[in-house]
């Protein structure tokens, strides 16, 4: 059992697939391939949506490998999807009108370094720790970290953020350029490696965030860091989620450039302990990390341990050892999976919602007493800088009481994070899980925008059909 999204799209014509697939058999030989598993491994499994294999995967290898495949869909009138890793948390890879899976992960080169310059352009399919990997000895690095090792074209696709955000941005804030497969089969250049342009419409970013709806990426030139002098890793339990929170609030405004600051509550600190064999109090929790030369980030570190103080906060303890941090950030990145072993065998739904700052501590206080009442089982984590978090929601996919227990949960925690004037994804993106919010989030006249959008730059609606837009 599991949500099941209402699909109004027609599939393509048996003899206009058939047509395709022979095309694509003879252009790309063994690199397409229809068997079940490998169409189900490109379907979207991760959560309580429903899986929609596609009806053919293409490995791509090249730039003309796109080009091609578009070319022989748009003639047929067959839906394409790209698929980069698969991470995606909200249905984006799912066919749900069936078609053909662009598979990018064999795009995996760097095609340029500007140390000088800090940037560089890469492949779509290349993972953001293939790329740190590859640049760490030229003393810069890419700082988003969704926590998954995605592919840095589905990253710019779902306009991804993560730990880092509250410092370095969002994959909006760090991509300076694309270059896309549009709806012919011709590409598009949306930008230079110039920092700064006021050259004509901002096409960057309207494929930044797009889905793979618009176009498919097949190039990206995205901003470097400089690997910072010193390292230090903080945690620190606080009494309750407000004044963690409170305390967040505070050091920003005092303007501590905290580079990382998480929000583990008390649930979700209990289940990292549990998975990865950690010893933190058990009480809500914030991790942090702090940037710089040594003494700017024993300076950091103490200023932030006063703020804490005055907000209910314990022990304050740091490190500069990268194995203690390590064990730190992978305990944090491991909330998925320390979740799911909380509840062997049932069903995980990780959504977000993001709201302004200051209502923080509202939103998740609320949302814990929502958990309650309901009798659900769903540990928080939130990028308490930018005001995000995430809930884990563990239910028997069996149990139908359960099942529209825990749908009832999510949409009322999307209704609280609108009423405060957030949105209903602050990072997962839209996908096929949440196009029933945009409506209350944005208004009717926003979405005919977008719709008109997607009408001029794909008239065929072959890009990731059912994505985003709902049907209107």
């Amino acid at each position: 059992m599991g949500i099941t999204v209402v699909n109004p799209l027609p599939r393509p014509e048996p003899q206009a697939l058939k047509a395709a697939l022979a095309a694509l058999a003879a252009r790309f030989g063994n690199r397409l391939i229809t068997s079940q598993a490998v169409r189900d491994q490109h379907a979207h499994t991760t959560t309580w949506l429903l899986p929609q294999p596609p009806d053919a995967v293409v490995m791509a290898q090249e730039t003309s490998d796109i080009q091609d495949v578009v070319r022989i869909c748009a003639r047929d009138g067959i839906p394409v999807i790209a698929f980069g890793t698969g991470t995606s948390l909200e249905g984006q890879v799912n066919a749900p009108a069936g078609g053909i899976s662009i598979d990018l992960r064999d795009m995996n080169k760097v095609l340029e370094v500007h140390v000088e310059d800090l940037d560089c352009v890469i492949q779509p399919g290349l993972t953001r720790k293939a790329l740190n990997e590859h640049l760490r000895d030229q003393g810069v690095f890419f700082p988003i970290d969704p926590g998954a090792d995605a592919s840095l074209g589905g990253m710019a696709s779902t306009r991804a953020s993560g730990t880092n955000a509250v410092r370095y941005g969002t994959m909006r804030d760090n991509v300076l350029a694309l270059k896309v497969v549009r709806g012919d089969g011709e590409i598009i250049t949306t930008g230079t490696r110039a920092k700064k342009s006021s050259a004509g419409y901002d096409l960057t970013h309207l494929f930044v965030g797009a889905e793979g709806t618009l176009g498919i990426i097949c190039e990206l030139t995205i901003k470097l860091r400089g690997i910072p002098e010193t390292i230090a890793a903080a945690a620190c339990s606080f009494a309750s989620v407000r004044g963690a929170c409170q305390a967040t609030i505070l050091a920003i405004q005092t303007g501590i450039p905290v580079a990382r600051i998480e929000l583990l509550n008390a649930e979700q600190v209990k289940a990292c302990n549990s998975y990865s064999k950690l010893s933190l109090p058990e009480t809500p929790l914030l991790l942090l990390e702090f940037h710089g030369s040594e003494n700017e980030v024993a300076e950091q570190s103490k200023n932030f341990s006063e703020i804490a103080g005055e907000c209910g906060g314990g022990d304050f303890t740091w490190t500069t050892r990268p194995e203690d941090r390590s064990k730190l950030w992978q305990a944090r990145h491991d909330a998925y999976w320390a979740v799911k072993a909380l509840r062997p065998g049932a069903g995980v739904v990780a959504t977000d919602v993001c709201v302004p700052i200051s209502r923080l501590a509202d939103c998740v206080t609320e949302t814990e007493a929502d958990l309650k009442r309901l009798d659900l089982i769903s540990p928080i984590v939130g990028h308490v800088g930018d005001g995000n978090f995430h809930c884990s929601l563990l239910c028997d996919v069996d149990d139908g009481e359960e099942m529209a227990r825990g749908e009832d949960f999510m949409h009322r925690l999307v209704e609280r994070a609108q009423a405060m004037g957030g949105t209903c994804t602050g990072e997962h993106g839209i996908g096929q899980g949440k196009q029933k919010y945009l409506n209350a989030e944005l208004g009717p006249e926003a979405l005919d925008a977008m719709r008109a959008v997607k009408q001029a730059l794909d008239p065929q609606n072959i890009f990731n059909p059912g994505k985003i837009l709902p049907a209107g």
